[in-house]
């Protein structure tokens, strides 16, 4: 089932266009990779997405219905680059603040059950400051699960990652997509996902190039067996003039 359409983005700064006409769909139950080299224009196209920033042509559909319905926003969830935590709320407050924020009640059992998911019901009271990237990305999915979104927008989760941590992360993943949850993840670090990704979207100067399985960008770079993302990438990108 398609649970996210977005359609025909467009966003400029000033004289400058970085996203042209961008559309794809998502699928729930997938981990999709948004993929491009730097400025290809993927964190703009998750904020555009996210209404983080204002778009100037498109729609973005979840599960039918526009995401310009405030009640349909909330069922996604963003995981920036840098964990957006407070540095002297402990693991808990975050988790209580969001609890008021979405005027959820009886969270608690809840909120204790996602931190001893993932392995942090220890770090329940100590302040976000002492704990490592790892842990806030944690802290900042435990945040997002509390109101039960339907699908996750992570931008760059694996950039100051230590080997641990990226393996940590990546079994989140799998939770959430055993779940049912539609996962976008926008990164160009490819190596360190291919074996949990469903779909890949190529990007470049702000415009899709291809979309689709491996298998099937692996037949559109001209590959045969079973190959790299990276290599799929390079020659897909390479080969595009964008």
């Amino acid at each position: 089932m398609v649970s996210m359409e977005v359609k025909d983005l467009e966003k400029s700064y000033g004289k400058t266009k970085v996203l042209k006409q961008v559309s794809f769909n998502i699928n729930e139950g997938e981990i999709t990779i948004l993929a491009g080299p730097n400025g290809a224009g993927k964190t703009t196209t998750i904020k555009c997405i996210l209404s983080l920033l204002k778009k100037d042509k498109g729609d973005v559909l979840i599960y039918e219905k526009s995401i310009k319905d405030k009640q349909v926003r909330e069922r996604l969830a963003y995981i920036p680059e840098n964990p957006d935590i407070y540095p002297y709320l402990t693991v808990w407050e975050h988790l209580k603040f969001i609890s008021l924020a979405y005027r959820l009640e009886d969270w608690q059992e809840k909120a204790m059950k996602i931190l001893e998911m993932f392995n942090i019901l220890d770090k329940k009271n100590e302040i976000s400051k002492n704990l490592s990237k790892g842990m806030k990305q944690k802290v900042s999915i435990s945040m997002a699960l509390l109101h039960e979104p339907k699908i996750f927008l992570i931008d760059e989760p694996f950039i100051g990652l230590d080997p641990k941590g990226i393996k940590d992360f990546k079994d989140i993943l799998k939770i959430l997509r055993d779940e049912g949850k539609t996962i976008l993840i926008s990164t160009h670090i490819l190596s360190s996902i291919e074996e949990i990704s469903d779909r890949l979207i190529i990007m470049k100067k702000g415009r899709i190039l291809v979309q689709g399985t491996r298998e099937e960008l692996t037949s559109i770079a001209g590959f045969q067996g079973k190959m790299p993302l990276e290599d799929i990438f390079l020659k897909i990108t390479d080969r595009e003039k964008a």
